[in-house]
């Protein structure tokens, strides 16, 4: 592998030279060192370096024109930011104007070491070229009905079974709940993603997506006013999933209860649907209402993955006579059970994280192996999402829902 490039732009040549050591020592090689803004400029643009370092701390508003116009220009390079000043404003400016990452003066070996080794992973994936990517989106057109929980957990299981990256993506654009479900606090949102598309890229989505702890899950927060909500289009919706996917084998997707257009583009663009529904009537006449639109909308009869949350085995309807009903077999059934639900919720962390073993915790890793094609076990598969049959109509069924109820109390 080639060494990666750098150029140095910094009014003070002790720290130039003390720069390019370390950059040195890291097995990098500084192709030119500047102490000027625009001479340091020009070089970036045509010698097209993997690294811009440049020092903001003489000249903040004109370091950041620069650090703007090499982001657009040079969208691959990476760009290092450095300043004795470390507000909170002069780094969300940096960042926002394109810089990656942002170092403190006096500069701590240690810190650009991590920095470097950060930026050569993003470098070397980015030459490996895009990577096979699934979008599984968890959906209802009912409140209340368990779609975050089944998110949050899918993506954080993924994760860990997998070792590859998860995205998960917060697409109730106005009462997201992944952050409160994780206790995330995301420095950056979809609102800030999207209104930066033309800046998007691996290194760009790496250090703007919130990193969950030690894991390989990353959190796209939903924006915090709604507002930002009401401006995010469908077709932003589109481009921002588009590019997670050359990032990310997983995408996990969390969507509001509505069928608007913003929803319909995710749902268009997912590989697989999860389709919530619970073991009651209104949630199956809901659940029978997405099949009918799924059918209209001309998915794939494999595209539907149905899954029952809080399943009991001893409900009154059983999973048969739901199958029987929606002409749709289930895919997935996750155990009913409030109380681990409820702490993890509270305490903000997955299931996993407060009981393993547990059977709610053990279904959602099970799930996830699943999705990913490593059960071992398939007898606790429920499968049949390819077998989608023509949904029957609203009236048929009703009709079906009414006669079992009248055959079972006949039976008591």
């Amino acid at each position: 592998m080639d060494p990666v490039t750098v150029i140095i732009i910094d009014k003070d040549d002790s720290s130039r030279q003390t720069l390019k050591k370390i950059f040195e020592s890291s097995g990098c090689k500084v192709i030119n060192d500047f102490n000027n803004l625009m001479a340091g400029y020009n070089a970036i643009i045509d010698l097209k370096p993997d690294i811009a370092f440049i020092d903001m701390s003489e000249n903040k508003d004109h370091s950041l024109e620069i650090i703007e116009k090499i982001s657009i220009h040079n969208r691959s390079c990476v760009i290092f930011v450095s300043s004795f000043e470390s507000s909170t404003d002069i780094v969300i400016k940096s960042m926002r104007a394109g810089a990656r990452e942002f170092l403190t003066k006096p500069i701590q070996t240690q810190d650009l070491d991590i920095a470097l080794e950060k930026t050569k992973m993003l470098l070397n994936i980015e030459k490996k070229g895009n990577v096979p990517s699934r979008v599984f989106t968890v959906f209802s057109n009912k409140g209340g009905i368990g779609k975050t929980t089944i998110a949050a957990n899918l993506a954080y299981s993924l994760a860990k079974i997998t070792g590859q990256r998860v995205a998960l993506v917060d697409l109730n654009l106005q009462l997201g709940d992944i952050t409160t479900f994780l206790d995330v606090h995301p420095s950056f949102d979809i609102s800030y993603v999207v209104n930066n598309l033309n800046r998007l890229d691996e290194s760009f989505l790496l250090s703007t997506l919130e990193k969950y702890k030690d894991t390989n899950l990353y959190v796209l927060a939903d924006p915090p006013y709604l507002e930002q909500a009401e401006e995010i289009t469908s077709e932003q919706i589109s481009s921002v999933l588009n590019i997670l996917k050359s990032v990310f084998p997983y995408i996990i997707v969390d969507t509001s209860s509505n069928f608007d257009s913003k929803t319909i583009s995710c749902l268009d663009l997912s590989d697989n649907i999860l389709l919530v529904s619970m073991i009651n009537l209104p949630s199956i006449r809901n659940t029978q209402r997405c099949l009918d639109l799924f059918t209209r909308l001309d998915y794939n009869a494999d595209k539907v993955m149905l899954v029952i949350n809080r399943y009991a085995p001893a409900d009154e309807i059983t999973v048969e006579d739901i199958e029987e009903a929606l002409g749709h077999q289930v895919y997935w059934k996750i155990p009913n059970n409030y109380f681990a639900v409820m702490s993890a919720i509270n305490r903000g962390l997955p299931v996993h994280k407060i009981d393993y073993n547990c059977n709610i915790s053990q279904s959602f890793v099970e799930l996830a192996q699943s999705i990913d094609g490593r059960l071992s076990d398939q007898s606790q598969l429920v499968k049949g999402a390819n077998n989608l049959k023509t949904p029957f109509n609203l009236d048929s069924i009703n009709s079906f829902i009414k006669n079992l109820f009248n055959t079972k109390n006949k039976e008591r």
